[in-house]
């Protein structure tokens, strides 16, 4: 099983902006055009109703990893929330109530949370909150580690730990890649059936 890397997210956003052609803009603001854009693309009806397949939580300081995970998670057909694109005027610099409310819907409209484990994740005010409360309403919480090397171990620490982990893997004589969702190297379920069959990681061979 693969994690998901720092330079691999960097790359696969990197490559699009090239393709993109602007060039004096922050990468904040390329990166708002640039989902902006794939979600004109694939929105069929309004964010208010939306249900999503993920809900990234997130620090607000990985702008540029966020961007390349959620065009990796698109590439495998999932949709994704990211707050400030999909609601653009919300305010996370600040732990409001309105804002709080805002996020709890928008949780409830989503089918599982990716807890994006970055470095910068520990000085969120809003990750361990997200996760705690996605995982009190419909226990569908995942940490998606984002390691520095291919060849870098995903070590379970803190209160993450308590959690499964997100690894993507190409499927054999094929193409076509597959998110896990993993207890441990030898304990694993595909995410389709975690979400879709409620079926839990179990020991493989």
């Amino acid at each position: 099983m693969s994690l998901f890397t720092d330079e691999r997210l960097r790359t696969r956003v990197s490559n699009s902006f090239q393709k993109s052609g602007v060039v004096n803009e922050t990468t904040k603001q390329k990166a708002v055009r640039l989902l902006s854009e794939t979600l004109n693309h694939q929105k069929t009806f309004s964010a208010q109703n939306r249900i999503y397949d993920i809900f990234l939580s997130h620090s607000s300081n990985d702008v540029e990893l966020v961007t390349g995970l959620k065009l990796e998670l698109e590439d495998l057909n999932y949709s994704v929330y990211v707050d400030w694109i999909e609601d653009p005027n919300l305010d996370r610099k600040k732990v409001t109530k309105a804002t709080a409310e805002l996020l709890k819907k928008r949780m409830q409209s989503c089918k599982s949370l990716f807890y994006a484990f970055s470095e910068n994740a520990s000085s969120s005010l809003w990750m361990p909150w997200e996760l705690g409360y996605f995982d009190g309403i419909k226990q569908k919480a995942a940490v998606l580690p984002i390691t520095q090397n291919i060849k870098d171990d995903y070590n379970k620490i803190e209160f993450v730990g308590l959690y499964n982990y997100i690894t993507k893997e190409k499927v054999e004589k094929s193409d076509r890649y597959v998110l896990w969702v993993n207890e441990s190297p030898a304990v694993y379920v595909a995410y389709n059936k975690w979400i879709n069959v409620n079926k839990e990681p179990y020991k493989h061979q």
